[in-house]
């Protein structure tokens, strides 16, 4: 809650409005928590221009009246909360509001309290240039998260896992890279009880995989274990495991890539400003890369990894300051870091090697920046759909491909970051990968709805 900046916005409206009765300035609530939220009406849509509106608020008193504001017009008729401090009301948004984040002001009285609450609108994308890809969908398993590609064994390998801790449903799939027929796939080891803050014995569940790297020179397969914060290696013929890592080796380890030629593998450490680089011939920690933020007082936060092997450059996108970290692989040190104007939760990442772009996906801000990968100047900055989660460049057709999980599509941009195709039916886009050839997959999880949790072969068509 941004106090002061509701104080600001209050000043102003008091400004703009002098003919207002004089407000007597009684004692402010100290423990005021009030809190509202939006969402499309139409639920697991994204908030477009012209949609119903649903503001849910909690927090409050009971009996307390809430007032929501855009600059001094109230957006919603005078709410009441009820006994348990709650409300619940609709309104519809113009049909010319503008994309972006809306910071409304949530006022209450009796006694007073003032906070920022943010409203997004996403933009509408169209659908269009579908037919200008093959795509091929194979089913996997519920919950698919990201898939990496093994040029040696014409196999794509995809993690699976469902659910909030303890995690127990989750898969290392195998599949054949062309037809997609899945041909092995295995369950991660139980993880270790933990104790709870009562002292009661919590189950662990099992060691669930999300992230997923191929290293073909060790015939390998590396995954990030997210909620027991560590990484463990398969081996790619019948994923059988070669080592479980100790919890705790790399925290919230979300993305991890693989080096074969200088036998390294990179995993992020999200919610930390570190990347940790392990040896895959020995599989064990090789050393820590510690990325500083290049905003005073603010801490670079680890998300989506792209690396250039022939380059030797890893990016790191960094989703709490909206930078990007470009790391030396052979020295493991920090070239320089980045900023990303125009993006809000920055989270995926990828790169153009023939040009050295580089293109940061935002979920937070619905779109794809692409930077100059020497200077940091914005080339493009392109609305894609809601929900940016996840892009990769392939450099055989020269496209960036969009995972945009809140409006289920896959966008493709140009090289310049123009919009060349937005494919729809594709429920919660979880992530895209690339063969480097020509070939992307796509990953779709969206639950128990049929033909949901899939994997996408996409190709574009000569």
């Amino acid at each position: 809650m941004m106090l002061r900046s509701s104080l600001i916005a209050l000043l102003a409206t008091a400004a703009l409005a002098p003919a207002v009765q004089a407000q007597s300035f009684s004692a402010p609530d100290k423990a005021f928590k009030g809190d509202v939220r939006f969402a499309a009406a139409t639920q697991g849509q994204p908030i477009l221009a012209g949609a119903e509106v649903v503001a849910t608020g909690q927090g409050f008193k009971p009996g307390q009246a809430v007032r929501v504001l855009h600059g001094v017009t109230p957006v919603t008729a005078d709410l009441v909360a009820d006994a348990k401090g709650g409300f619940e009301t609709r309104f519809k948004l113009p049909a010319d509001a503008a994309v972006g984040v809306h910071p409304l002001v949530v006022v209450s009285s009796a006694p007073y309290g003032a906070a920022l609450a943010e409203l997004k609108v996403s933009p509408n994308v169209p659908l269009t240039g579908a037919d200008r890809y093959d795509i091929k969908r194979g089913a996997a398993s519920r919950g698919l998260y990201q898939t990496a590609y093994s040029a040696k064994n014409k196999a794509v390998f995809v993690t699976s896992a469902v659910g909030r801790p303890p995690v127990k449903q989750s898969e290392l799939l195998k599949m054949d890279a062309t037809t997609l027929a899945i041909q092995a796939r295995a369950t991660p080891a139980a993880a270790p009880s933990r104790q709870g803050r009562s002292g009661e014995t919590i189950d662990g569940g099992v060691y669930a995989v999300y992230g997923v790297g191929v290293d073909d020179v060790h015939d390998t397969v590396w995954t990030t274990n997210s909620r027991q914060n560590t990484v463990a290696v398969y081996k790619q013929s019948d994923l059988s495991l070669v080592r479980q890592f100790e919890a705790g080796t790399v925290n919230h380890a979300r993305d991890v890539v693989v080096d074969p030629a200088r036998n390294k593998a990179y995993a992020s450490a999200t919610f930390e400003p570190e990347v940790v680089v392990f040896d895959t011939a020995k599989t064990e920690v090789a050393r820590r890369i510690a990325i500083a933020s290049a905003q005073r007082g603010e801490k670079f936060s680890a998300a989506s990894l792209s690396l250039n092997a022939a380059a030797g450059r890893l990016y790191v996108v960094s989703n709490s300051t909206n930078e990007v970290a470009v790391i030396d692989t052979a020295a493991d040190t920090v070239l320089k870091v980045l900023p990303v104007p125009g993006a809000r939760s920055a989270i995926g990442v990828s790169h153009d090697p023939q040009t050295g772009r580089i293109f940061v996906a935002a979920q937070g801000s619905d779109n794809v920046v692409v930077l100059d990968g020497e200077t940091g100047a914005v080339v493009a900055d392109t609305p894609v759909g809601a929900g940016a989660l996840n892009v990769v460049f392939d450099p055989a057709s020269r496209q960036a491909f969009v995972a945009n999980r809140a409006s289920s599509t896959v966008a493709v941009i140009d090289a310049d970051g123009k919009l060349v195709a937005n494919v729809g039916g594709a429920p919660m886009a979880n992530h895209v990968a690339g063969d480097g050839k020509g070939v992307v997959y796509a990953v779709t999880k969206g639950g128990e709805q049929d033909n949901a949790n899939t994997v996408w072969r996409i190709k574009a068509k000569r």
